[in-house]
């Protein structure tokens, strides 16, 4: 019989393999499965909970700092998936152990009328769709939270002002532009003359951006913003209550935004943050997203977006 080099290679390692100790089969079986499962048997959570500094946390332990605060800015991506599940599971498990208010940047305070007669069974969803300006995507991200405090009576603010005042904001440079509008109108903003500081860091961020994102307009239209969702927020919280927020992200990252006028018009109140992340790798919290908030949700980047 002839041997090929092959043949002899293959006789080789089998004799080998005769010769060898049994453990040491065992540890090459066991380097080989575990290279295999390193590659291709990888979890795949979508998200991680981070603190502040980094360190990775619970989502109970989320929970429990938000259970005894008076106060938590929930800040959302406004097209992730996850964050808007989180937001409604947190709301359904706080309304389990602990009185809550809810509020949203999403809704416009002079739509409180009409999302009252919503919660309040006067009107459909059909209703609400055609007499409040609702987001594009209210159906898929905000309905389910806004149906379960109709559901189980839980007052839902509407925190933000109208766009169209804080558009003229934008247009016109300055917040005086405001001091024109009759009494009704000013009932849905902050109180005027709003202090405003535009060295804040969150602030200059927005004067570093490219085109008209990076404008001084722009950046009081999104003060005023910031001051009227702080007003509504500080006007309907209650002892024993807790009070949470949905908010995009940057009005509250950095302890910034929303927060400053908060504590403006009320620093006794026990104030919790939550933002949303999205990173390409949420084994570890990237530096630059360290400091967002107290609990960060980091989002696998690969994650489906409710719209685009």
């Amino acid at each position: 019989m002839v041997f090929t080099n092959r043949h002899r290679d293959v006789l080789h390692t089998e004799q080998h393999h005769r010769s060898a100790p049994l453990n040491s089969i065992l540890v090459i079986l066991a380097i080989a499965l575990s290279i295999s499962v390193s590659a291709y048997g990888k979890d795949k959570p979508a998200y991680e909970i981070y603190k502040a500094n980094g360190k990775e946390v619970s989502y109970r332990k989320l929970y429990k700092t938000a259970k005894k605060s008076d106060v938590v800015l929930f800040g959302e991506l406004h097209n992730n998936p996850i964050a808007h599940w989180l937001q409604l599971e947190l709301v359904k498990d706080l309304h389990e152990e602990t009185n809550i208010i809810l509020g949203a940047e999403m809704f416009e305070a002079d739509n409180q009328k009409t999302l009252d007669d919503y919660l309040n069974g006067r009107i459909d969803h059909a209703g609400l769709d055609s007499l409040a300006r609702l987001r594009l995507n209210h159906r898929t991200d905000y309905a389910p939270i806004v149906d379960f405090a109709r559901d189980n009576r839980i007052p839902f603010i509407a925190t933000n002002i109208p766009r169209r005042f804080a558009n003229m904001v934008y247009k016109n440079g300055n917040f005086a532009v405001l001091e024109k509008l009759g009494d009704e109108e000013k009932a849905w903003i902050a109180p005027l003359p709003i202090q405003f500081d535009p060295e804040l860091p969150r602030y200059k961020k927005i004067l570093s951006m490219k085109g008209y994102h990076g404008t001084p307009e722009l950046v009081k239209a999104q003060a005023i913003k910031d001051a009227t969702m702080a007003h509504f927020i500080v006007r309907n919280a209650k002892p024993g209550h807790t009070f949470v927020h949905l908010n995009g992200a940057y009005h509250s990252d950095f302890y910034a935004g929303i927060l400053v006028y908060l504590r403006q018009e009320n620093e006794s109140l026990d104030y919790m943050t939550i933002t949303t992340v999205e990173q390409k790798d949420i084994d570890d919290l990237d530096e630059e997203n360290k400091g967002r908030a107290d609990f960060i949700i980091c989002v696998d980047e690969d994650m489906t977006k409710t719209y685009r």
